[in-house]
């Protein structure tokens, strides 16, 4: 595809998401100035024309970020700003969500590199048009909205965060894995990673769902076996111990419900304490939105743990929350 430049890209977000969105544009000092909004929809204008290594910027406030083509009064009028473009994705902001529109008619998962279009809906006569370029921890669904469903049997919507940062990040887990998790009751996270037939750590006092102890077993397991299990340090986080842990853990993982800077210092001791973790996979729960603007310093937190691979993404399932991203 020839070079494509643009005098505007627009960024897809969580409705009530584009103060922060703005903030976090201006943080990182990109030289972007916001211009139209709507709910869900942000443009941004610059002193020189948007090209595709433009759009290679992390901002964990855009679920989607496109190169405009313009805006257009029917869907179809849209499409064809895209040219020959083989995916085009659809998505439209209805029942106060940005949302993916899974309607057939979208051409499978992008490729690395691969050129994707957007058409989106803000109103009955109002459709934008964009592209971007698929990349590495960027997801390949329609407005970056999977549409997960949660089982009816997950005990929280854990699950849904699990599940929807995996598909946003392309993260694969085996039974190779050993998953420790803070703060793990009653266990929506852990029945997603058992459903995976991934081996699960599990540090919290508190009672966990029946369904999870199904997997459940009374000591520690040092060993691989061809099925998962679930083992429940029923110890609050401050308390566990190198030995609690055991040999082999490969990731950390956390939904706890306190601060950034909290999370991260036990991820920091959990790190010391198992130095075969080579993923971290984290929920930050934000009292406000803005505090994404401190993004820096936790990506410093963890660099200092080792990890070289570092990404923030705001999650759809709940809109103050994010998933963090740490691999070495």
């Amino acid at each position: 595809m020839k070079p494509v430049e643009s005098e505007f890209v627009f960024a897809l977000t969580n409705p009530g998401s584009e103060k922060a969105l703005k903030l976090e544009v201006e943080t990182m000092k990109l030289g972007w100035r916001p211009g139209y909004q709507r709910r869900g929809f942000v443009t941004f204008k610059a002193d020189k024309p948007f090209s595709f290594d433009s759009l290679d910027v992390e901002i964990a406030t855009a679920r989607r970020l496109c190169l405009s083509l313009g805006k257009a009064t029917t869907r179809e009028a849209g499409v064809a700003l895209l040219g020959e473009t083989r995916i085009i994705h659809h998505a439209r902001f209805a029942d106060r969500k940005m949302q993916g529109v899974c309607d057939g008619k979208t051409s499978g998962k992008p490729q690395l590199g691969e050129v994707v279009g957007t058409v989106v809906e803000l109103g009955d006569s109002e459709f934008w048009a964009g592209l971007h370029r698929h990349a590495p921890f960027l997801s390949p669904d329609p407005a970056g909205d999977a549409g997960i469903l949660m089982p009816a049997e997950s005990p929280s919507r854990a699950w849904l965060k699990l599940e929807e940062a995996a598909r946003f990040f392309d993260l694969e887990f085996t039974r190779k894995d050993i998953v420790v998790e803070l703060g793990c009751a009653p266990g929506g996270v852990v029945l997603a990673l058992i459903n995976r037939g991934v081996p699960v750590i599990g540090v919290d006092p508190a009672k966990m769902a029946e369904v999870v102890l199904a997997s459940a077993i009374a000591e520690r397991q040092d060993v691989l076996t061809d099925s998962s299990w679930f083992f429940q340090c029923r110890k609050p986080a401050a308390l566990t111990s190198k030995r609690d842990l055991g040999l082999g853990v490969t990731w950390f993982m956390s939904d706890m419900n306190q601060s950034p800077e909290v999370v991260l210092k036990e991820c920091a001791r959990f790190c010391k304490m198992a130095p075969s973790i080579r993923g971290v996979l984290i929920t930050l729960k934000l009292t406000d939105l803005l505090q994404v603007a401190d993004k820096s310093q936790w990506f410093a937190s963890l660099a200092e743990m080792g990890f070289k691979t570092i990404r923030l993404q705001q999650l759809s399932v709940h809109h103050k929350e994010f998933a963090l991203l740490a691999l070495r």
